[in-house]
């Protein structure tokens, strides 16, 4: 498992707070994906710049390489009751796949899902049997369903899971593709890389034209990267690990823009951790798999990204103390605020922010 080495620092989880209007959660996706708007924040003057995603071409240079989370988010939300109790209801959502048909979950409520309890989704379809506990009181679950019917638990899922979507989204989704990137490829995520989102397939063809390369890796999303920080000092918190994967070719593509000058510019944190999971002492990216634990606050030192493409993070969340390693606290909480004011749209379907 990779993590990174723990720095000593001063900063609480308090210093990650800010104040957000509740209207401006967004609960919809923009109706066109690279017209939500665009936050640059320049690194070398301090500005800050007003923009539309599609702009983001402007900001990107031929040898560059474009960093991309290629996972797919799976509708890993299902309802379903207890065998033989049907007014017994329960709530599972799949998390992280283990060998076979095993999962782990979270359950609620917790207490109908003791090891050997069994739950009925999808009218039988899908039958799952509790097989252990773990951290966090998650369940490890082993699902049963027709293999001579379905190819897979995907199928399944398919027929009768829904969409994860975060709690502080409250109005149904019309269409699932919206919380799905246009590049999405590698079943497994329990949740959208949402700056991915902001992609559309014609933007992506025009930034090739320009000379960019687009060099995909993939980190399932898991609660990991969501999961509230509960302590005050915040290297005292602990990430839950997810599983990712960089290929021998996206190795090379990188290696090489950036032998020739280029710069890395990661869309999603989890591209960003991903691509600082894998880079040795010299930035250079290696080709491998695994689970990655990472945190990454101020104090951190970047190996290999030289930029990011984000959302709009939630206060005191780990995702919030990223971005601030990459430029700092005070500018992070600086852009936070005007944001506020210029009245963009935040956490997952929102606008985005370029720090370069």
């Amino acid at each position: 498992m990779i993590t990174n080495e723990r720095r000593p620092t001063d900063l609480k989880t308090s210093d990650f707070f800010y104040d957000l209007p509740e209207e401006l959660i967004a609960q919809h996706p923009e109706s066109v994906r690279d017209n939500s708007r665009l936050m640059v924040l320049s690194r070398e003057d301090g500005s800050i710049t007003h923009k539309r995603f599609h702009d983001i071409i402007d900001y990107l240079r031929p040898d560059d390489v474009l960093v991309i989370n290629d996972s797919k988010v799976i509708p890993a939300r299902l309802y379903g009751h207890v065998e033989g109790r049907e007014e017994a209801k329960i709530e599972l959502l799949l998390l992280r796949q283990g060998e076979l048909d095993t999962w782990e979950c979270l359950v609620k409520p917790g207490k109908r899902a003791k090891i050997g309890s069994r739950s009925v989704f999808g009218d039988g379809m899908l039958v799952g049997e509790v097989v252990d506990i773990v951290e966090e009181g998650n369940r490890i679950i082993k699902f049963d369903y027709d293999r001579e019917k379905y190819a897979s638990i995907y199928e399944v899922l398919g027929l009768i899971g829904l969409m994860p979507l975060p709690p502080y989204i409250t109005e149904q989704l019309s269409d699932n593709a919206r919380y799905q990137t246009v590049y999405a490829r590698e079943e497994g995520s329990a949740a959208a890389p949402t700056a991915g989102l902001h992609f559309t397939e014609e933007l992506l063809q025009r930034i090739k034209d320009k000379g960019v390369a687009i060099a995909p890796v993939m980190l399932h999303v898991g609660l990991g990267t969501f999961r509230p920080v509960k302590v005050d000092n915040i290297t005292d918190h602990v990430m839950h690990t997810e599983f990712f994967s960089v290929s021998e070719e996206s190795a090379r593509v990188i290696n090489d823009r950036r032998a020739r000058g280029g710069r890395l510019i990661c869309v999603g944190t989890t591209s960003c951790r991903t691509i600082e999971s894998v880079a040795d002492e010299n930035g250079n990216i290696r080709a491998m798999s695994g689970d990655t634990g990472i945190f990454i606050y101020p104090g951190y030192k970047f190996k290999a990204v030289d930029a990011l493409i984000t959302n709009f993070h939630l206060p005191e969340s780990t995702l919030l103390m990223l971005v601030s390693a990459l430029y700092s606290k005070e500018k992070i909480m600086e852009a936070y605020e005007t944001a506020v004011d210029e009245r963009y749209r935040f956490f997952s379907f929102g606008d985005a922010m370029l720090i370069v």
